[in-house]
């Protein structure tokens, strides 16, 4: 990590991403003010906290709890109720298929973990479930270490993540927020399994691009697994995670008085939050810590509106601006022209209509 990006976190350790945080990357990725502080490291919720903004987002304790007891249940008896919802995905026999949890000693070490998570990649052969496996991915210069729920290996020696959500598939649906969610979080995993294999000599395409999602079936326990393709999260995870890559350069251009050690004033903060650009859009408040400040800060633009509006109005940055073209009380740049003529012509329709 550059030194540009530490002085940025001050006095505070890095905050370590996570799969869900690599995840949300991928949901703005031109919000430059993100990219910074994840880059950093800057613990955001404390941030938000300290500055008067704070998030009010994740999952509830309930949620957890179930999502809990759905995966202890599944994993019961050396996974042999997973095991039966993976036949069919799969096309696996249960009876021949070996398991492995390398979550059991409680007391390894990640980097232990992730030791035999190599080997055990090594060697597999055949069909296999592998429990609590530690992988690892460079973010900004970070060495994350990520957990996903399972890997399974098919007979023909393709692997496949599975993750396990406890929300409901309802009649064969689900809520599509939430499978998109899943879906670039399984994403993650993907690549850092195939970089992995990479490592190891392997071809990394032997790593499925389509992960399975195990879920609770209707309003009950019993579960239902389907099949997502994420080679369209891949590609843009790995466009976000190169541009992490270079963001050192944006850190260093950054004045030396900005700083977000979270020991200095909230005057200070903000006035700091304002030298780095934000994209922000209404998808922020379910992905972003600090989308509350974010959204303050963006009123009467038509960035606030969402991206919709605002690509619509390309040139056009605030309410206020729209309402005067509409209105013909302004005169359009040069690049404001085609929105001017379309504002103009929808308030004609309006007044027609009233």
């Amino acid at each position: 990590m550059s030194a540009a990006l530490d002085r940025l976190r001050g006095g505070a350790p890095p905050k370590r991403h996570n799969a869900r945080t690599i995840a949300a990357l991928t949901g703005n990725p031109g919000c430059t003010r993100r990219a910074v502080l994840d880059a950093a490291g800057v613990d955001k919720p404390k941030l938000a906290q300290q500055i008067g903004f704070p998030g009010n987002f994740g999952q509830s304790r309930f949620a957890l709890a179930r999502g809990n007891g759905f995966e202890a249940m599944l994993k019961a008896d050396g996974c042999a109720l997973l095991l039966s919802v993976l036949a069919d995905c799969l096309r696996l026999e249960p009876a021949g298929i070996s398991y492995d949890d390398l979550g059991e000693d409680a007391d390894d070490t990640l980097a232990a973990r992730h030791a035999r998570t190599r080997k055990l990649l090594a060697q597999a052969a055949g069909a296999a479930l592998i429990d609590h496996p530690l992988l690892t991915l460079d973010v900004a210069g970070q060495r994350v270490f990520l957990e996903p729920d399972l890997i399974a290996f098919q007979v023909e020696g393709r692997l496949h993540v599975v993750e396990i959500k406890s929300f409901a598939i309802v009649d064969g649906q689900a809520d599509s927020a939430k499978v998109s969610a899943a879906a670039v979080q399984a994403a993650v995993y993907v690549l850092a399994l195939r970089r992995l294999l990479e490592e190891l000599g392997h071809d990394p395409e032997l790593v499925s691009h389509d992960v399975v999602l195990v879920c609770t079936e209707n309003f009950s326990l019993n579960p239902a697994a389907v099949v997502l393709d994420v080679r369209k999260q891949l590609a843009t995870l790995k466009r976000q995670l190169t541009r992490l890559a270079s963001v050192s350069a944006l850190a260093a251009a950054l004045p030396e008085s900005v700083s977000f050690d979270l020991v200095l004033p909230s005057a200070d903060l903000i006035a700091a939050l304002t030298e780095i650009e934000a994209s922000y859009a209404p998808e922020c408040l379910s992905a972003c810590e600090l989308a509350v400040y974010c959204r303050h800060e963006a009123a009467g633009s038509t960035a606030a509106l969402g991206r919709p509006v605002r690509d619509a109005l390309g040139g056009v940055g605030t309410v206020d601006e729209v309402l005067a073209l509409a209105a013909g009380d302004r005169t359009p740049t040069e690049e404001q022209a085609e929105a001017a003529a379309l504002l103009r012509a929808a308030a004609r329709l309006r007044a027609e209509l009233e």
